[in-house]
């Protein structure tokens, strides 16, 4: 067939703009309602006082309290953290050629909890509180995220080495991670049985996914984990094309498929430990996500994982700011909102799956 001179590129810029636009409506989206979550909570700020409080301008003492010592952190952890799953699940079911795959549904997120738990507990890698701002204050992070990054290893290789015995299809992926999550949270159990009672308290209440336990120092530490993921993961987008087209293609395009995979798992999963470590569980945010953003943007992760990135803190904020409302003057984590919204999806997604 011939084409006019012109006529593909044209119709390209076009394809390639519309995606540009969406990504940038998007990161707006996000930055509006970073200042609306900032200003709405338990005693509002006006939003007027919030924009020119972080603008750097006078506002009153409790407003600036509330802004910088309370609201703003949290509301960055839960940026930081939607994108950092978002973008490692977006990479995992890339890699693995499994679209069911993230950090919760393989195991990962168990296992790094694990890990976690047993550092603060056996490693002196934290010690035990039960406060208003968390059950665990973490005095070691390097070594609560070395542990859970550790543990998490455990999980990817089990899983690697089933899928490469079995075959990397779906079902034995999901499978085998559920039983490594099963496993795992055996192992907490184990841990918990032996733990006083402000252990046990503290330990249970630490496994809600929660970003109000979140200090400056903490979120520039998941800022360091997640932004270099982040741009590894984009950085290898056109490998991530070659992989979605079959290892074989992969290959003859000169694309090491082994090496891309074990670095694609081992970099998701340091984001999900580092992530699991100071917050606790937060699920389906790492498999939503990924499917949500491809029916807007399409499978080409030059487009995917960035979008992904930006999609997925503004769902997290979004769900953290609603888990700060529901209950007011109460806080409820936000991994419990993001359960009952996530579980249903995940069905829809198996049978719409399994169903074709």
């Amino acid at each position: 067939m011939h084409f006019a001179d012109g006529e593909i590129p044209q119709e390209y810029r076009r394809y390639i703009k519309r995606k540009i636009v969406l990504i940038i409506l998007a990161s707006v989206a996000l930055a509006c309602l970073l200042v609306v979550s900032v200003s709405i909570g338990a005693a509002d700020v006006p939003i007027s006082e919030v924009v020119k409080s972080l603008l750097g301008g006078q506002v009153p003492e409790r407003f600036a309290r509330i802004v910088w010592n309370i609201r703003l952190p949290q509301a960055l952890a839960a940026v930081v953290a939607g994108a950092g799953l978002a973008v490692a699940g977006t990479a995992m079911q890339s890699v693995l050629r499994n679209p069911l795959g993230s950090p919760f549904t393989l195991g990962i997120s168990h296992a790094a909890a694990f890990g976690a738990a047993l550092s603060v507990m056996l490693l002196a890698g934290g010690v035990m509180t039960s406060s208003q701002t968390g059950a665990v204050t973490v005095t070691n992070q390097y070594l609560t995220t070395a542990s859970a990054f550790g543990f998490s290893l455990v999980a990817v290789a089990v899983i690697m080495i089933v899928a490469r015995l079995r075959g990397a299809t779906p079902e034995v992926m999901v499978l085998t991670g559920v039983a490594m999550g099963s496993l795992f949270t055996a192992g907490t159990m184990f841990l918990q049985y032996f733990a006083d009672d402000v252990q046990l308290s503290a330990m249970v209440f630490w496994t809600f996914g929660d970003t109000a336990r979140v200090s400056w120092t903490e979120l520039g530490v998941l800022a360091l984990v997640t932004l270099p993921a982040a741009v590894y993961f984009m950085a290898n987008s056109w490998n991530y094309n070659a992989i979605d087209a079959g290892d074989e293609t992969a290959r003859g395009l000169g694309v090491h498929v082994g090496r891309v995979r074990l670095a694609g798992m081992m970099i998701a999963s340091l984001v999900t430990a580092a992530l699991i470590a100071f917050l606790g569980i937060i699920g389906f945010v790492g498999l939503v996500v990924p499917h949500m953003v491809r029916r807007l943007v399409g499978g080409d992760h030059r487009f995917l994982l960035p979008a992904s990135l930006v999609l997925g803190g503004v769902l997290l904020l979004a769900a953290d700011t609603a888990a700060r409302l529901m209950l007011a003057p109460h806080v409820l984590p936000v991994s419990v909102l993001t359960a009952f919204l996530g579980a249903p999806v995940f069905l829809v997604l198996i049978v719409k799956g399994y169903g074709r």
